[in-house]
């Protein structure tokens, strides 16, 4: 009985070794390091971080933080990206799960060229479509609103989520719908409890993109809000870099909560991240 062969690991040289982890390691210090730079700095008065002698701690203090919290309209921004997040989010999740369970699924007219405008509206950079989109919302009566930035929001994550969404309906075999069908179930009531809850990792991506879009977005908020009271967070940041007296102590504060409702969606979805984005590439 020959012996096994050894596997690319037992290959591998001592030094190829250490050479990939170092890298590893490098790549990592790359990636984080400017977020420990920007925490840092969250923590320092103003004449520190605008200092030539750079320091990891100088004077340290949560007085930018309180500044931000309490003197500013830093809560009412959160609530406004808070809310137009939320909506995004759920919005998003029916509409890319029921269309692509529908071109998934069914066969009908204008299926295919449904598909394609889906694929070509992500061609187009954010900035070409500011103008449509607000001629479109003012005919409306919805500029300066919230519902203007999560109509303008769901046209970004809708398309390409809905894309993803389908490849992973197709990997569902469709013999669960076929049996579903046997026990008297209608098309809204298969896809609602047989195959949505087997999309689950899919559609935690979805959760993640669709707020991600409307949580850190700035080119539609500025465009289609104007008054303070209805900035949101990414938009309301601006607010500490003016021209001629940029506020670096407060804007860094901000920047940190801003990153922890984000983080905490990750935290949550990220068991389901991996899994969704790739098995919505194996059919389709």
């Amino acid at each position: 009985m020959g012996r096994a062969p050894k596997t690319g690991r037992s290959r591998r040289s001592p030094a190829m070794s250490v050479l990939l982890h170092g890298t590893l390691i490098l790549a990592s210090l790359i990636a984080i390091g400017p977020i420990v730079w920007v925490l840092l700095s969250s923590l320092k008065p103003g004449y520190a971080i605008q200092s030539s002698e750079l320091t990891l701690f100088r004077d340290t203090t949560l007085a930018n933080y309180r500044y931000v919290l309490t003197e500013t309209n830093f809560p009412r921004w959160f609530l406004n990206s808070v809310i137009v997040a939320a909506f995004t989010m759920a919005i998003g999740i029916f509409l890319s799960a029921t269309t692509g369970y529908a071109v998934s699924r069914f066969n009908f007219p204008g299926r295919r060229p449904l598909m394609m405008v889906f694929l070509v509206t992500q061609m187009f950079p954010v900035a070409i479509l500011i103008v449509p989109i607000y001629t479109i919302l003012a005919r409306l009566g919805l500029i300066n609103t919230m519902p203007a930035l999560i109509v303008a929001y769901l046209t970004i994550a809708v398309p390409f989520c809905a894309w993803m969404l389908k490849g992973y309906f197709d990997s569902i075999p469709t013999s669960l719908d076929e049996a579903a069908a046997l026990d008297g179930c209608g098309p809204f009531a298969t896809f609602w409890k047989v195959v949505l809850p087997l999309a689950r990792p899919a559609v935690a991506v979805t959760a993640f993109y669709t707020f991600l879009t409307a949580w850190g977005e700035v080119a539609y908020a500025s465009a289609f809000i104007q008054t303070d009271n209805r900035f949101t967070l990414a938009y309301g940041l601006q607010q500490f870099v003016p021209q001629f007296n940029p506020q670096w102590e407060y804007l860094t504060a901000a920047a940190v909560l801003v990153t922890i409702p984000a983080g905490l969606v990750f935290f949550f979805a990220q068991k389901h991240l991996v899994s969704g984005l790739t098995a919505g590439g194996t059919k389709g």
